[in-house]
């Protein structure tokens, strides 16, 4: 998903106008809160399904893998897994699944979804030793069967205004949707739950803000079909005045903490972006999203943090391409969350926080990017950042003929871009500040 917004290298000076690819992205996370799985560690061959297996794969693996959701397959009973438990003890080994990018870094995360050593040990000794079922009794129930609305009914429901007709092959598309939410007062907006027409062809989905009118006007123009607009490679064609999140496969929805919230004004109208993939045949889509408002006294208004480096220049060949940002905070600020985003030559991404006096926190640490896998952390408390705090982003990039992502064959030389063949360096993070601050929509 692309997103433009006005961008700040330094806070203070340099605006960029530019676009960002927002895969994975929602109020505040990714596929559910933290759950500790079943630590009980089974004597030698006593590996079994009930007593070891199942607590894992219902917590961390069943979000998606059960009817209705985006796994192509399900791991919701003993007889689904067992049939696949060389394929699990081994995309678990390799830390392939459940998709958590990150390292463990410095802070604690609210929805880290990422298997021990000690779990990734138990699915391979279940798997050699002919996936045990053991006995049922023991087991924890199978998990709920999926709502329409995960956190309840929601506040206000919007969905795109007619039917879409999506042709049935060509490359991905980029569709706006415009929606006058039709508020008569201002609202904070605390979480969101977007609803994918047809899990078939909806490859991610956002929500934009846009006050200015332009994308109304764009709705009309040639471009625009069905109550929506097609852009190019991402953005919507104007630049938002701000965003509150959206779906991917693998993303739960989950609400900001009590007493923050994005602010939305009488007048401001939804953009929602779909990004489809084709599907061979021809498809009807026509997307939800249920937006939950804060409750009582607003504590902290919510915005979008992008802390870009459009300067990157990756020259054709260069496999450890590397580029340093270095930004530091003009105003105090509560961090609540931080995503990183590259396209398909990124290699790897880190975020450190470093303060006034020396002490440097990892916020987030992708050593192995994953274009598909574009997650949000969510800190499990929200992070205080004095002003003066400087966020140090290192992104490194493979432009060689050995990735085998590179959209150039032979490669050729790479700068920052909306299109997927161009590249970004870009933390997105959901802030509150004290003060005026100009590097947030």
């Amino acid at each position: 998903m692309d997103m433009r917004g006005v961008m700040r290298l330094d806070f203070r000076t340099l605006a960029v106008s530019a676009a960002v690819v927002v895969v994975g992205i929602s109020a505040v996370g990714v596929a559910g809160a933290t759950q500790k799985a079943s630590q009980k560690q089974p004597k030698p061959g006593k590996v079994t399904f009930a007593e070891h297996i199942a607590p894992i794969v219902y917590k961390k693996c069943a979000s998606c893998h059960r009817p209705g959701e985006v796994a192509p397959f399900s791991l919701d009973s003993y007889d689904e897994v067992k049939k696949r438990a060389d394929m699990v003890a081994l995309v678990a080994g390799s830390r392939q699944m459940p998709p958590w990018k990150t390292k463990p870094t410095d802070v604690p995360y609210a929805n880290e979804n990422r298997l021990t050593d000690a779990e990734i040990q138990m699915f391979q000794r279940w798997a050699e030793d002919g996936a045990p079922k053991g006995d049922m009794k023991k087991a924890p129930s199978p998990p709920p069967a999926v709502k329409d609305w995960s956190m309840g009914k929601p506040d206000l429901v919007l969905q795109m205004p007619k039917p879409f007709k999506l042709g049935a092959t060509g490359t991905d598309e980029y569709w706006n949707f415009v929606i006058d939410p039709g508020i008569k007062e201002p609202v904070y907006v605390q979480g969101i739950d977007a609803k994918p027409g047809n899990k078939r062809v909806v490859h991610h989905i956002i929500a934009y803000l846009d006050d200015s009118g332009r994308s109304t006007k764009m709705a009309q123009g040639p471009k625009a079909r069905d109550g929506g607009y097609l852009t190019t490679g991402g953005g919507i064609g104007t630049n938002p005045s701000g965003s509150f999140g959206g779906w991917a496969p693998g993303v739960a929805p989950s609400m900001l903490p009590a007493g923050v919230g994005y602010l939305l004004k009488p007048g401001t109208k939804i953009v929602l972006q779909v990004h489809y993939n084709k599907s061979g045949k021809e498809e009807i889509d026509q997307t939800k999203i249920g937006l939950y408002f804060l409750k009582g006294q607003v504590k902290a208004p919510a915005k979008i943090a992008w802390l870009a480096n459009p300067l990157i220049n990756i020259a054709p060949g260069d496999n450890h391409a590397t580029f340093t940002q270095t930004v530091t905070l003009p105003a105090d600020a509560v961090l609540y969350n931080v995503m990183p985003h590259m396209h398909k030559l990124g290699k790897a991404m880190k975020a450190t926080a470093v303060f006034a006096d020396g002490t440097k926190k990892v916020l987030v640490d992708v050593p192995d990017w994953d274009f598909n896998w574009q997650l949000v952390y969510a800190f499990k408390q929200p992070m205080s950042l004095p002003k003066g705090t400087k966020i140090v982003i290192e992104a490194t990039y493979d432009n060689s003929t050995a990735n085998p992502f590179n959209p150039n064959n032979p490669p050729k030389r790479v700068t920052w871009g909306e299109r997927t063949s161009d590249e970004m360096m870009l933390l997105v993070a959901t802030v509150s500040t004290k003060g005026k601050s100009e590097y947030i929509d």
